[in-house]
């Protein structure tokens, strides 16, 4: 057996975890895959951009279209985005130039990223257990609801798991190959980059925290030395470094801002009030555990239902000499390791560690009730499958049925109707920013600082549409008579159209 006390031994490789899959389940397995596809492609289609989040990046990546700057995103016409790097937003951008100002632009770049995630995740899980368990893996994974929701959602966490991924798969290979992994040793630096320019430091640590952990544990810092750690680094840097660099020299203050303001502050202290674009998402400590088991579901419950088998599962982890589930045990809790004492969370902050999820959860159905699915097994994974693409399904329809009934943040129809009521109109929203009105207007978009600002509406020789919170209609008719008329609530707001002759 060859062990890491011997300088000219890598790490064992490990047995294949052999999945038996009759060949008449292959039809339901492509089929669902297919299905969730499919379902994908149409929800970027129906799902209009939603405030704040993904509304947000959607419309810098507009911006940055408009204004030609592919170096500083901006969080509004001249004022620099710095709470992350901007590859998620070139992917969007160039989505946008290519296809338009719509969803489809802004979600198509990063829908083939996961694409590509899927792809590349598929290959390497293949060679350690076998076709049928890396397709089953790429089933759990592809049906989770946050990577199924995170696949084409315009938002960083996609980018940064890509990077993440590319790095843990490529580190496995290196453990396990040592200096014949050459090309994996620089893709495991190609992928710290992508994390870099995605989320910035966080993307590093994620991956360095269980890698760590694994070394540690084992006692397998020999791995080490198979990296190609001067080639490799300088590789990181010529990736990453330009942006960096010329993000500072045109902002100055955005490396302290990031750095340690996005970095540090915004996890440890609780309500961060230091947000230059919002507010921290304030939550309890730890409650990152329970968002990764909504993120998770339904494969997180049965990840829970395989702990009544404690005795199959210290066996199987006990004679894994390579150490292949521990690797992605450390590799799924990474982010709630470095999450746990945080204040301010999202439960996509787990996103990174689910292709590992995916994964262990295959080898230890097999390790616990066998290579040959039984009729539990067959039971569990088709009901968890049948149930997430119902979800999927189910949601396309009522996005194609009937949109407004999901009360969605969104204004796509407001602007969709005043359009449609008259020629060329004015949108003027009183009080904060509404950062789907701005997309779907194409940055045309007034706010108004308080309720006497509307007084001045009526001079301006423009037929306006006045945004205000539900509660307010009443005082606006109250004030101003007839002269608005009632549209109707969309996207959470009572939407007021000036009357004009004929409208």
């Amino acid at each position: 057996m060859a062990s890491f006390g011997d300088a000219n031994t890598v790490q064992n490789e490990p047995e294949p975890a052999t999945l038996h899959l009759k060949v008449t389940y292959l039809p339901y397995i492509y089929g669902s895959l297919f299905l969730l596809f499919i379902t994908r492609i149409v929800a970027i289609f129906l799902l209009p951009l939603t405030d704040t989040t993904e509304s947000r990046y959607g419309e810098i990546a507009r911006k940055m279209i408009e204004t030609r700057d592919f170096i500083t995103p901006q969080f509004d016409y001249g004022i620099p985005f710095w709470g992350k790097p901007p590859l998620h937003t070139w992917l969007s951008a160039a989505g946008i130039n290519l296809f338009g100002e719509n969803e489809f632009g802004a979600r198509i770049f990063i829908f083939l990223a996961a694409l590509l995630l899927l792809l590349f995740f598929y290959k390497w899980a293949k060679t350690i257990v076998g076709t049928n368990a890396a397709l089953i893996s790429v089933c759990v994974l592809s049906s989770t609801g946050l990577f199924f929701g995170a696949s084409a959602f315009v938002m960083t966490d996609l980018a940064m798991a890509f990077g993440t991924t590319l790095s843990m798969m490529a580190f496995w290979s290196i453990a396990t190959q040592g200096k014949a992994a050459r090309i994996a040793g620089h893709l495991f630096f190609v992928g710290l980059a992508i994390g870099m320019l995605a989320k910035g430091p966080v993307a590093v640590v994620l991956t360095g925290i269980p890698i760590f952990l694994w070394l540690l544990i084992g006692w397998r810092w020999r791995v080490l030395q198979y990296l190609p750690w001067i080639t490799g680094m300088l590789l990181a840097v010529i990736l990453t470094a330009p942006w960096y660099y010329l993000a500072e020299q045109k902002t100055p203050g955005f490396l302290r801002y990031f750095i340690i303001g996005e970095h540090y502050e915004r996890f440890v202290v609780s309500g961060w009030q230091g947000d230059l674009y919002g507010s921290g998402h304030s939550r309890a400590k730890g409650s990152i555990w329970l968002g990764w088991i909504l993120a998770a579901l339904p494969w997180s419950l049965i990840g829970g239902y395989m702990l009544f088998f404690p005795r199959k599962l210290r066996t199987a982890f006990r004679l894994d000499s390579a150490g292949l589930r521990s690797y992605l045990l450390l590799w799924t809790i990474a982010p709630m390791i470095l999450f746990t004492p945080a204040a301010n969370i999202l439960a996509s902050y787990v996103l990174p560690g689910l292709p590992a999820a995916a994964l262990l959860l295959t080898i230890l159905t097999v390790d616990i009730f066998g290579a040959t699915p039984t009729k539990t097994v067959r039971i569990l994974f088709g009901s968890g499958m049948a149930l997430m693409i119902g979800v999927f399904v189910l949601l396309c329809a009522v996005l194609a049925i009937s949109p407004d009934s999901l009360d969605l943040r969104s204004h796509k129809s407001t602007v969709k109707i005043a359009s449609q009521r008259v020629e060329a109109p004015v949108f003027n929203l009183l009080g904060g920013r509404s950062y789907s009105l701005e997309f779907y207007t194409k940055g045309k978009v007034q706010v108004l600082a308080d309720f006497d600002a509307i007084s001045g509406l009526a001079d301006n020789g423009k037929t306006d549409v006045l945004l205000v919170e539900p509660r307010q209609k009443a005082e606006v008719e109250q004030a101003f008579g007839d002269r608005f008329t009632y549209l109707g609530e969309f996207g959470r707001k009572a939407v007021l159209i000036e009357k004009i002759e004929g409208n």
